[in-house]
């Protein structure tokens, strides 16, 4: 009998959601994320020390140049283990995420060839900037939705058919679909198993491996959720996006804004942390 990891990969792209270079090998997924929580994570980790050591080498002391180089060895290691492609995170600091301004520089990376997923999101504003702009990707945050209308509701736990990140995904991939936009929809962020499997269908969808390990060990078929013939029928309206309607729209959905924020701060913390790491270890690596 099929798992329901096997049987997820019928419907959607498998993506693993880890710094484990190790643990991409295992689940040898399409594509792969990192971010800096994630890498700061297995820098951590002894088993990887001798990239942070390169990255200070390489960098000769310049420990912004260190964290760029560590970023980037990172990807091209877990590149040996995928297909496809690795999304990594920059500097929060320069607020590149789903951002009205940080659409605006995606819109411009894309036109150059530089392909973008938008993370940090949230908001059906955000979704729909990010779609016009013509963005290769987007990430929505199911988790962390999740987490802050648990948090709203006083409440231990969310139904599925009631869950607000699931229901924004929907929303989101419906939306593309009826409207033929190219970007992607990469749900992302889980919390439990039944989040990923009623978003099956969904374009591409990045799980850390506990989950990935979880759904190895369940068994069964798992029905598809998401099609783009469902799509089609949706009522979904296309929308006139601007800069004054997606700070409206966006500014309207409190918990977007709230988490849009407190991801950026959190993506900074554990950046600079990493970078608190690199600046400990510099002494003790000698120059080449």
């Amino acid at each position: 009998m099929k798992s329901h990891l096997d049987s997820l990969r019928e419907h959607s792209l498998v993506v693993a959601d880890t710094g484990d270079i190790d643990a991409v090998a295992r689940w040898k997924p399409q594509d792969a994320t990192t971010n800096p929580s994630l890498l700061l994570t297995s820098a951590e980790d002894p088993r990887y020390q001798p990239f942070v050591d390169r990255a200070m080498r390489e960098a000769r002391g310049d420990v912004p140049a260190a964290m760029d180089a560590l970023f980037v060895l990172f990807g091209i290691e877990i590149l040996k283990h995928v297909a496809g492609r690795v999304s990594t995170e920059v500097d929060a600091r320069l607020s590149l995420m789903s951002t009205w301004e940080g659409i605006r520089a995606a819109e411009k990376l894309e036109r150059e060839g530089i392909h973008c997923n938008m993370t940090l999101l949230f908001s059906f504003a955000q979704a729909v900037a990010c779609a016009d702009a013509g963005v290769t990707l987007i990430s929505p945050f199911v988790g962390r939705i999740y987490d802050w209308h648990k948090q709203a509701r006083k409440v231990d736990d969310i139904p599925l058919e009631e869950d607000p990140g699931v229901a924004s995904v929907t929303r989101i991939y419906n939306y593309y679909k009826k409207h033929g936009y190219k970007t992607q929809v990469m749900g992302a962020s889980f919390r439990k198993t039944g989040q990923i499997t009623a978003l099956a269908g969904c374009d591409l969808l990045t799980i850390a491996p506990d989950l990935l390990d979880k759904l190895s060990k369940a068994q069964g078929e798992l029905p598809r959720k998401l099609s783009v013939e469902a799509a089609k029928r949706a009522d979904a309206p296309k929308i006139s996006m601007d800069e004054k309607t997606f700070r409206w729209m966006h500014n309207e959905d409190a918990m977007a804004t709230d988490k849009l924020a407190d991801g950026i701060r959190r993506f900074d913390a554990d950046a600079r942390k990493l970078e608190r790491l690199i600046t400990s270890l510099s002494a003790a690596v000698p120059a080449k």
